[in-house]
């Protein structure tokens, strides 16, 4: 059947988040009806099996993937988006609603049947409840209720146009069982489902949760694609880089993305690994909480960009895996990136003359200050990849022009609860991996402020009013156009501090089947594929 993606071209559609380009032909292995051997993951803190329990987020989220199907998943070809629990779907002519026709005889975990109850009881008893504050609840701010049509066909009602919908749906936005969580007081906190045993329509189901430990997976014999072709999925917790490329290397785990190149020193020449390296659209930031009045000032933001040396960091920290970036739309998606735009080269010293036209001189101990409060910044940061040390080299970068910050270094899951759900930080440093598309809206938006995706609670009326414009748009061209504009909008006001786009770095054990696609998430859309070489 052919999918509908409506206002959405092809041309846009270019990898984003870890990249993982592995390809592979199907064995006769492969073909095999009986599950075989073991592939063994590692995560890096222990994961909640909710796709939108807050706070569940890059620990989980590729779990979650394989847990729980999506209306959508990204194609392995071009990553458009392709039929999943939806099989098709189109944009009313208005482009203010979306149907989706839903696949037939899928069935839960518990052989309950899937339907539309579970679409809309997904998106308008979870997603859209904001006193529930759901994860990436922000990415679907244009949704205003999810109406079941019949028991196999949804509508997406929208308060403003949302041509994105499809991609967005691909992204991390599992949906959940309504016959088991609708009558809990919150169907986000509810620990025999997300820490236990979850009732999900994947092609794995859970077979083993041991908290701080491992999640054991095994195939889900009521999954209404194929039985999947490997017998055990394990994702051990290992929160320490070095650690989890040992494990690599002694071949106990098949895969790792390596966050920190410097740990790559004898793992390129091994013979029972892939070393896989590409850009994608990812993108690393400083926030500046937007809370605290000193950072609502443009030059105090455009003064502590300008003095960090972000060449210098991507050559000594990434040694050399990542470009300088200029705004949240990467080079890779071609159409629409704008190198043209304001551009923030190393200079302390004009650093400080941006600080001096805000009112902030020196101290007499040398530290910035204005109406007698010193220029301090308290910065936490997560044990995870290359944050600990990028920060510590933005915290010298700052000092050197007057500015006294304080680093916290937090474990990860503390730092989630402290930085994203919290908002309890004046400065962070950390990352965003967006979907394929130029739509920023989740990441930028006033409405996702506060408890959104908008991490420094940034608020513009122009620039809301440009990315809805952008979301209205019918076709390619005049959506870059106004793309165009946004890049310009946010490269000078500076909603974020642009740091750099990262080279991801993926290594595989050889062993591993049957991943033929180009991105890591996109690879665990069809973990049914993969198998064990003989």
């Amino acid at each position: 059947m052919r999918t509908k993606s409506g206002p959405r071209w092809k041309s846009l559609m270019l990898p984003m988040l870890a990249a993982l380009a592995i390809a592979g032909s199907l064995s006769a292995q492969a073909q095999a009806t009986t599950p075989s051997g073991t592939l063994t993951f590692v995560t890096n803190a222990d994961p909640t099996l909710n796709p939108w329990t807050p706070g569940a987020v890059i620990e989980s989220n590729l779990i979650n993937t394989i847990l729980f199907d999506q209306l959508t998943r990204y194609s392995t070809t071009d990553l458009t988006p392709a039929p999943d629990l939806a099989t098709s779907w189109e944009a009313a002519p208005d482009a203010m609603s979306w149907i989706f026709h839903l696949r037939s005889g899928v069935k839960w975990s518990d052989g309950q049947p899937f339907g539309a109850d579970d679409v809309a009881f997904t998106f308008n008893k979870v997603i859209l409840n904001k006193d529930l504050g759901a994860n990436n609840s922000s990415v679907f701010s244009p949704v205003d209720h999810v109406e079941v049509v019949d028991p196999l066909t949804v509508r997406f009602v929208l308060k403003s146009p949302f041509s994105s919908l499809p991609y967005y749906l691909a992204y991390f936005a599992g949906i959940l069982p309504a016959h088991v969580l609708q009558d809990a007081p919150n169907p986000l906190q509810v620990a025999s489902f997300n820490k236990s045993n979850p009732v999900v329509t994947g092609p794995f189901k859970v077979a083993e949760f041991v908290t701080g430990s491992y999640v054991r997976l095994e195939p889900n014999p009521d999954y209404w694609g194929p039985q999947p072709k490997v017998k055990t999925i394990v994702f051990k917790e290992v929160s320490d880089a070095n650690t989890q490329l040992a494990q690599l290397l002694a071949g106990s785990v098949d895969m790792v993305t390596v966050t920190n190149p410097t740990l790559l020193a004898g793992v390129e020449h091994n013979p029972n690994l892939e070393v896989i390296r590409q850009s994608q659209n990812i993108w690393y930031w400083v926030a500046l909480n937007q809370g605290d009045p000193r950072f609502t000032d443009v030059r105090v933001r455009q003064a502590l960009l300008t003095a960090i040396d972000r060449k210098a960091i991507i050559d000594s920290v990434l040694k050399g895996y990542g470009t300088v970036a200029t705004g949240p739309i990467a080079p890779l998606q071609k159409a629409f990136y704008d190198a043209n735009v304001p551009s923030y080269a190393y200079d302390p010293a004009k650093a400080k003359e941006l600080l001096a036209e805000a009112g902030w001189t020196p101290g007499p101990n040398g530290i910035l200050q204005k109406d007698g409060k010193p220029l301090t910044i308290t910065m936490p940061t997560g044990q995870f990849g290359y944050l600990v040390n990028a920060t510590l080299l933005v915290q010298q970068y700052w000092k050197a022009i007057g500015v006294d910050v304080k680093v916290n270094v937090m474990e990860w899951n503390a730092y989630i609860q402290e930085v994203v759900v919290k908002r309890n930080y004046q400065a962070t440093l950390a990352w965003w991996s967006t979907p394929p598309t130029p739509d920023i809206t989740p990441y930028f938006s006033s409405a996702a402020a506060e408890r959104g995706n908008n991490i420094p609670n940034y608020k513009s009326p122009e620039l809301d009013a440009l990315m809805a414009q952008a979301r209205s748009a019918t076709n390619q061209q005049d959506e870059i156009k106004v793309v165009q504009t946004i890049q310009q909008n946010v490269a000078q006001n500076l909603p974020y501090l642009f740091l750099w786009y990262p080279d991801i770095i993926t290594v595989l054990n050889k062993r591993v089947g049957g991943m033929a696609t180009i991105n890591t998430p996109t690879a665990f859309q069809y973990a049914a594929d993969w198998y064990v070489k003989p």
